[in-house]
């Protein structure tokens, strides 16, 4: 019975063995979750005082980039950007912390900034336990449910083997995201019908695809593997059109999950279909260009403080995304309301118009999945008036089809606009393989 207990738990073994203080974290997210409104209040206004006074104390990086700036407010405080990180970690760590005593990973870079991060053993078992008592949510423990992953691998041989192990021992199998052939697909198709997987966990794009081949095979993927209860999707945007498609094809509830590598899951739908901030280890704020606070309800960058990481600074950081916050948000349960898009993905146009990127993909992918030929796209902006826009179909889109589109964008962008379509037999991935839908190589002011 022993043996079993432990094989049960191998998760949370794996994570002590490594260091993390998997019991103390515990302890400490039960405290939070325990709080009332006016004492979370007053927790979250310590903790943010501590972690800056942290930071200006024992971290001489921090320390240089707020200066001699007088902080009499929270709205004083420098907003940082991911152009801070772009140097050495070791210059980057507190005085406390070496390169040997801390969790080190990078982010995946498909925003344009990749970068290497940070977070004290503390703050990394807590980043855990939260993120485990979330999938709680919909019945997912980490030491006994089998994900399927759609997340990215290095190709190289001893790496790609490191990582199968790592996944194993956490109950993980990780697809091929970099291969979408109808060849990989219909093995793909075999192992869900092979393997008692309990979820699936990944990014939008490479999980759709998945849904698409279904569609086209007239397949259910609760028929072929009848064990799932969930899909939670993560890192690109879920469009409803999308949400529709896998609710259809997979049948389980679709979750969405709203996250930052270098921080902590951000947001996560709880089963009544709202879009939780996680609170307990964060503080989300919405600032307009400016870096001013916004209210309730109102647009602009996300800047997000870990009030945890007392390795390395994340204090007021725009993560480089546009959203929310819902009108009927409290400090205790911020709710995001809408995920927009990327601050860099704007589309500057002729007459001087700024769309953002998001919105534009958006028009895009709705004419597109009229038909349900096109599998995959990229739009990218060359020039104020040019747009190139690389696909991957069952059929090359018709002229009737091209015009169609070129119609509708013109309403909703500004007339004569250049469209440029390419079909391709495969659309390149980032190294993570991640799919950026939307770039511009047109600077805007």
């Amino acid at each position: 019975m022993k043996n079993k207990i432990v094989v049960l738990n191998l998760f949370n073994l794996t994570l002590r063995l490594n260091g993390f203080p998997i019991g103390k974290a515990k302890i400490e997210l039960d405290k939070i979750l325990s709080l009332s409104e006016s004492e979370y209040a007053a927790f979250l206004a310590s903790k943010k005082q501590e972690i800056l006074a942290y930071h200006l104390r024992y971290n001489p990086y921090y320390s240089s980039i707020v200066g001699s700036k007088s902080i009499e407010n929270w709205e004083d405080i420098p907003v940082m950007k991911k152009f801070h990180f772009q140097r050495p970690l070791s210059e980057r760590l507190s005085n406390e912390y070496t390169l040997k005593n801390v969790y080190i990973n990078k982010t995946s870079g498909s925003s344009g900034d990749p970068m290497v991060f940070a977070k004290d053993k503390f703050c990394h078992a807590l980043t855990w336990v939260n993120i485990m008592r979330r999938f709680q949510w919909y019945h997912l423990d980490f030491n006994r449910s089998w994900q399927a992953r759609f997340y990215g691998m290095p190709l190289d041989f001893v790496a790609n083997k490191k990582l199968r192990l790592k996944d194993f021992l956490s109950h993980r199998f990780r697809f091929n995201i970099f291969d979408f052939s109808d060849t990989a697909m219909q093995k793909m198709v075999g192992k869900f019908q092979r393997t008692r997987f309990d979820y699936i966990n990944g990014y939008t794009n490479s999980i759709v695809l998945l849904a698409k081949y279904l569609q086209k095979k007239d397949l259910y993927l609760n028929a072929i593997c009848p064990s799932l209860k969930v899909c939670i999707v993560t890192s690109e945007m879920l469009f409803d059109v999308d949400k529709k498609l896998l609710e259809e094809r997979f049948r389980i509830p679709i979750i969405n999950e709203y996250g930052s590598a270098e921080l902590d899951i951000i947001a996560l739908e709880n089963p009544e279909g709202v879009w939780m901030i996680n609170s307990e280890t964060l503080f989300v704020e919405i600032l307009d260009e400016n870096d001013q606070v916004l209210p309730y309800g109102q647009e602009g960058k996300i800047v997000v403080t870990s009030l945890y990481n007392k390795a390395h600074p994340m204090i007021r950081y725009e993560v480089g995304d546009i959203g929310i916050l819902d009108e009927i948000s409290t400090l205790q349960r911020p709710i995001l309301k809408k995920l927009t898009g990327r601050t860099n993905d704007i589309a500057l146009l002729p007459s001087g118009k700024k769309s953002p990127g998001m919105t534009f993909y958006s028009i895009t992918k709705r004419l597109f999945d009229d038909e349900g030929n096109v599998k995959e796209f990229v739009i990218t902006q060359t020039k104020p008036d040019t747009f190139e826009i690389e696909y991957t179909s069952e059929r090359a889109l018709s002229t009737k089809e091209i015009d169609e589109i070129e119609r509708v964008l013109g309403q909703f962008l500004e007339p004569n606009l250049k469209y440029l379509f390419t079909r391709k037999d495969k659309i390149e991935r980032s190294k993570s393989g991640k799919l950026k839908q939307f770039k511009s190589m047109v600077s805007v002011s």
